[in-house]
């Protein structure tokens, strides 16, 4: 079969647009382990910007995504154009709506075995797992299925961010940009731009911005699975998949 690379961005909602009842569930906790009033306000702000972790919350803009053995790669990009669609370098983007991207995304996927992600388990996968229920997808693959890489079979999914920390027992997690950084890697922050800056970027409606981003996230996500691969992993993985 083959190995796909992928990643996504998201936004949260927008607060003005979410009911009265749903935003006092959302900062309840807040209210009440604020000390006084300025730790409250900043502590709100917080749950302001962090709706679109949530797949509750927020919703996809971006998925990349990157065939190793083809080299090649296409960005799904929310935008307020329809039928964009430019190339640069090795990926094709392509304007989707959310829904038009996850349908795009599990159809694809059922032509691979193993898929590589940094922190996929953590937030990608459940993202995107809860995101297509949401549209009325069923995945066509279980990519949460067994952690760890010796206890999987016929599908893998190599979440580099377990495999370098060894399931966390590194101390602390380390962002892709400091792994990448470590090991002569381009960060995809090359350009200044964070995954905390997503959303303004979709607010000022710069669509092929975020989409560029997201490509170089999957190119670092990439030439850290082939340095991981190449260094790091299991001689029973690299068995299984040769």
């Amino acid at each position: 079969m083959g190995t796909l690379v992928f990643d996504i961005e998201t936004v949260g909602e927008r607060w003005q647009s979410i009911d009265e009842h749903t935003k006092n569930v959302l900062t309840r906790w807040a209210k009440k382990s604020a000390k006084n009033e300025l730790e409250e306000k900043a502590l709100v702000g917080d749950v302001k910007n962090g709706l679109g972790f949530s797949p509750y919350t927020g919703e996809i803009v971006a998925l990349g995504l990157y065939d190793v053995e083809r080299s090649q790669g296409v960005v799904y990009f929310q935008s307020n154009e329809k039928d964009v669609e430019f190339e640069e370098g090795n990926y094709v983007f392509r304007s989707r709506t959310e829904k038009e991207m996850l349908e795009d995304f599990w159809d694809g996927v059922q032509s691979y075995d193993t898929f590589v992600t940094y922190n996929g388990r953590g937030f990608d996968v459940p993202f995107i797992n809860i995101r297509s229920a949401v549209h009325n997808i069923r995945p066509t693959h279980d990519l949460m299925h067994y952690r760890y890489l010796n206890r999987q079979e016929e599908i893998f999914h190599v979440d580099l961010q377990d495999q370098l920390t060894y399931y966390n027992a590194v101390h602390r997690k380390p962002s892709l940009h400091v792994v990448c950084r470590a090991f002569g890697i381009e960060s995809p922050k090359v350009e200044g731009e964070e995954g905390d800056d997503v959303a303004q970027l979709y607010e000022a409606g710069r669509f092929k911005k975020i989409a560029k981003y997201n490509a170089r996230d999957v190119v670092a996500t990439t030439e850290l699975y082939e340095k991981w691969l190449q260094y790091l992993a299991p001689y029973s993985f690299i068995n299984r998949i040769t």
